[in-house]
């Protein structure tokens, strides 16, 4: 039954991929649009969101938590392609996010009973919102309101999970973006001043985390 879950989708990722690609092309969906039909050359963006699909399916079965889960992983996939391309997280996908994500987590609560992983996931979306933002002022050059935003919406679904995934998460966020650095600084992709977007690496530093939350939990 999990295979079929994950099959499922697998299938329906491939479908969401295809949309986020167009919709990315079309950033940022000004009513002139876009000559382009796709933001990056298929099949990537489409097979990396049904590989997340799949994932999520595996990671939380049939459960009141994989809706939630699915949709981190759309809005994520989004994000992280427009992130790199414009150097931009846009409010008109994070803030909804958030909210359409702690409303899934609400229905996930209610069904199963389970009000403290719903108040450990609003408060964590609190505090890393308030330490990003805290950064920001620290470091406006490296961090903006932007990733202070989607630290938010990450921490909702890593605090919905534990403070331990929650702390591990933000850190390997911050792993990711310096291996991610490096290499790019090695392979002369940027230069010692170049600007390199966190929100990607900061998702898929979450992702990752997620994916291994079960283990991690024991």
């Amino acid at each position: 039954m999990t295979a079929l879950v994950a099959a499922v989708a697998g299938v329906l990722g491939l479908v969401v991929g295809a949309l986020i690609n167009r919709s990315a092309a079309r950033f940022p969906w000004s009513d002139s649009g876009s000559e382009h039909r796709h933001a990056v050359r298929p099949p990537l963006v489409e097979l990396v969101t049904a590989l997340l699909f799949a994932l999520a399916a595996l990671r939380f079965e049939l459960s009141w938590e994989l809706p939630a889960f699915l949709f981190l992983a759309a809005s994520a996939a989004l994000l992280a392609v427009i992130d790199a391309q414009h150097k931009l997280l846009p409010n008109r996908v994070t803030l909804p996010s958030i909210g359409i994500g702690a409303a899934l987590l609400a229905v996930a609560s209610l069904a199963t009973g389970d009000g403290a992983s719903l108040l450990r996931a609003v408060l964590g979306a609190t505090v890393l919102y308030v330490v990003f933002v805290v950064l920001v002022l620290i470091s406006p050059r490296s961090i903006g309101m932007g990733d202070a935003k989607l630290a938010a919406l990450l921490g909702l679904y890593l605090g919905w999970l534990g403070w331990e995934i929650l702390l591990l998460g933000v850190a390997a966020g911050f792993l990711v973006q310096a291996v991610l650095a490096v290499l790019l600084l090695g392979t002369r992709r940027i230069g010692l001043k170049g600007e390199l977007p966190f929100g990607p690496a900061m998702l898929l530093g979450a992702a990752l985390v997620i994916g291994w939350s079960d283990s991690l939990l024991g």
